[in-house]
This record gives structure tokens, sequence and C-alpha cells, in this order.
């Protein structure tokens, strides 16, 4: 079925009056299960070098120069990344490969693995056994047993409200929820996000589920390449039965302390008692795309991820062009397996070994030996989304991205406008 008529989507390119005219109209809705145990505040002393040996270091990584911005030094998460969602270079990391629960943010894996297998136009009609398993406190879009819904109005319910009851019904579409843990740690494994097990499709909090700052920006940078995948993460709000709903993505949609982000397009939020809150973002300015994905704030302030998120966001896009990689977004295995090994010149991050986790160089291409920063010391293309700009809608098509350099895809920006 065509999307609703009230359905609003932000683009990548869109001005900050626009957004700000946007109000709140719901709270967020978000899992909060009472966690058996209490993860550990302190990294691990080794973690994965996917993407580059700095990658696997404890504490901020960063490469500090003349004209590169200083870091934030009010960050508080456990973990967080900032990386160039085209060129997949990491501008900057802290405890990048530390293996956290992932609350909601493991929607993403769920998204880019299931969305692709049924049409939006496919009719379900919900039975008794589709919500079984739907976790205590769970956020919940409002799914009804008997009702019959659209795949688009389920991820509707996914993308905007979290809805675990949403995601249990596409699981078992897909043939259970065993199949589609099983067919997500798969997918994970293709993309190289070797820090994800995953256990429940929702991200309820599990027993060992666990994901981390860059496996989550591996997911979101795969999913950006799937439209549909685009235009959900992008949406405001829209009509769910006779209710409207509206995003949680605070970045997104607003709230009283945190204003809508200039340029964000996505992608998704989560939050749970053992998770913490937790985020990944995808913004775009000047021509630049950059991903940021926040782990669980120690600061317990309103809207922390949000703060902190924004504030990475802020500071990449002054030092995108300026500061060298410490890492990189290493692309799925079978588009590296297809690509032909780095020549001269090439980042000891691009080559194929970081990518299964062997160490290596110390940064992204053109990178120098530069001290890290620590966060002590203070420290620290998508395309495609429907947006109100001057009245207009405007669109803009193509919506692929280069990742790597090494996994080619067509054009990033192209744009056409709709009256």
């Amino acid at each position: 079925m065509p999307a609703p008529n009230t359905t609003v989507r932000r683009s990548l390119l869109v001005t900050s009056a626009t957004l700000l005219s946007l109000s709140v109209t719901a709270p967020a809705a978000l899992a909060a299960p009472t966690p058996s145990t209490s993860p550990t505040a302190t990294p691990p002393a080794r973690m994965s070098t996917v993407g580059g040996a700095r990658l696997g270091m404890p504490g901020t990584q960063v490469n500090l120069a003349p004209g590169v911005p200083v870091l934030p030094k009010d960050l508080t998460a456990r973990s967080w990344i900032v990386s160039d969602a085209e060129s997949g270079e990491v501008l900057a990391a802290h405890n990048a490969h530390w293996p956290l629960p992932p609350a909601s943010t493991l929607k993403m894996l769920f998204a880019d693995t299931v969305l692709p297998r049924f049409p939006k136009g496919t009719q379900h009609k919900v039975a008794p056994s589709d919500l079984k398993g739907v976790g205590v406190g769970s956020s919940v879009v409002g799914i009804k047993e008997g009702a019959t819904y659209s795949v688009h109005d389920l991820w509707l319910g996914v993308f905007l409200r979290s809805g675990n009851d949403a995601v249990h019904v596409l699981s078992q579409m897909n043939g259970g929820i065993k199949q589609t843990v099983q067919d997500m740690q798969d997918h994970a494994e293709e993309l190289q996000a070797l820090d994800t097990h995953v256990v429940s499709p929702d991200g309820y909090d599990a027993p060992e589920q666990v994901s981390s700052a860059y496996d989550l920006t591996l997911f979101a940078r795969s999913g950006l390449q799937k439209k549909d995948f685009r235009d959900y993460c992008s949406t405001v709000s829209a009509k769910f039965g006779s209710a409207e709903i509206r995003n949680t993505n605070r970045l997104l949609s607003g709230d009283t302390d945190v204003p809508v982000y200039q340029g964000i397009a996505g992608v998704k939020n989560g939050n749970t008692t053992h998770a913490g809150a937790t985020f990944t973002g995808v913004a775009e300015r000047n021509g630049k795309v950059l991903l940021v994905t926040v782990m669980n704030p120690e600061k317990r302030e309103h809207n922390e991820v949000y703060k902190e998120t924004a504030k990475l966001f802020d500071w990449g896009f002054q030092a995108v062009g300026k500061v060298n990689a410490v890492g990189e977004l290493v692309p799925p295995k079978s588009a590296a397996s297809a690509t032909p090994q780095p020549g001269p010149g090439t980042s000891a991050a691009q080559d194929p070994e970081q990518g299964s986790g062997r160490a290596g160089g110390t940064g992204g291409p053109g990178s120098k030996p530069v001290a890290s920063a620590t966060t002590a010391s203070g420290s620290s293309g998508v395309g495609i989304a429907l947006a109100v700009v001057g009245g207009l809608l405007v669109l803009f098509g193509g919506g692929a991205f280069l990742v790597n350099r090494r996994w080619p895809l067509p054009d990033l920006m192209r744009r056409r406008t709709r009256p």
C-alpha cells in the first residue's frame, strides 16, 4: 500500500529553521527490562582491530595536529565513534570495539537483514503466536491480535516507535525468532561486525547480547544504502492505524531540551536498563555525510545521548578534511574479496588483514603516527529523504555511497525536486 499522505521525511540537506518548527507530540517509548547483571565500566584491555589497530586500543583515539579542533571535553559515553559515511574514514573514536548491550540500535541490523525480504504492500493478519515472547516493559507500537497490517506499517512501527511487537511480527513472517536471530548473526558476520552477538532481534536486554559502536556504525552504513531503510529511518511522523506516531529519535523530531539537528537524516535510538541510552545518527552538511554512534553516557541527564551525539557531529563537521583518520569502516566480506589488493599508499586500515581483525597500521589514508589523545586530557550517502525546504519537497536521488573507496556504488547526492 502507498505511504500515508501525512508521512513527513527529513532530508539530509535541510534548514534548521524548518526543522525547529517541528513539535514534539509523543514521549520516547523504549524498552526497560531489569538486567541480570550490570555492565562493567572498564573496557577490555584488548579489543578487535577490525578497521585498524588503533580502533582496538582503549581510550580516545584521534590524531592531533595544527588546525584540528579539539574534541568536546564533557563526553561521558562509554563508547563512541565519528566516521565519514562516504569514504569510511574513522575521524575519531573512544573504545570503538567495546562489546556493550546495544538496546534498540540493534534494530538497524534487523532491518538491514529482513527489510528486503517482503514487499511493503504485503498484508499480514496478526496471530497470537506472532506476539509471543515480547519482553515485559518493551517499547511497542500497539500491534493488535487479529488485525491486519501492511509490511510498510510494520516497518513504520519498528523505526518510529521502536516497536518490539512489530519486530516480533516481522520475525515470525521471516520464519520465526530463532531463524531471524541466525539470519542477523550471519549478516553481521558478512558485514565484518565481529563484536556483535545477537540473542533477540529487537535489542531487548538478553544475556550475552552485545554489539559495539563500530559494528552499529557498519549496520547503519549498510542499511542506508537501501532506499526503504533511508525513508523509514528519516520519517518524522506517520499514520499508524487511527493514530499518529512520531519518531523517538530526538535529533530528528526534537524535544524541549534538544533541538532538531541541522542536516539530520536518521538513524536509530535505543534505551534499556542494561544498555543505557544508545544512538547512531547520520547527518549531512556542506556535502559531507557523517555517521556518529554513542553508547551509554555516564551522565544521566535527560536526552544526554543526543546531546553528546550533537557535540560529536559538530566536531566532525569541523574536523573532516583536516584530521587524519585513525581507522576505516571495512566493507562487507563479499565486497572486500571482490576488490584488488591494496597498492602503494593504501592505509593499513584498508588492508584485508585489518578487516579480519589482525593488527596493522595506525590510521587511514595519509595518516601520520601522531599520539592519540585521551578523555582525561580533554580531547577527545546517503541519500534520500523527503523534507520541507523553502516550501518544496526536495528528493535526493541515487542514494548509494562509496564504502572504503573499494565498495563502489552509484552517485551519492543527485538531486531533483517535486512540487
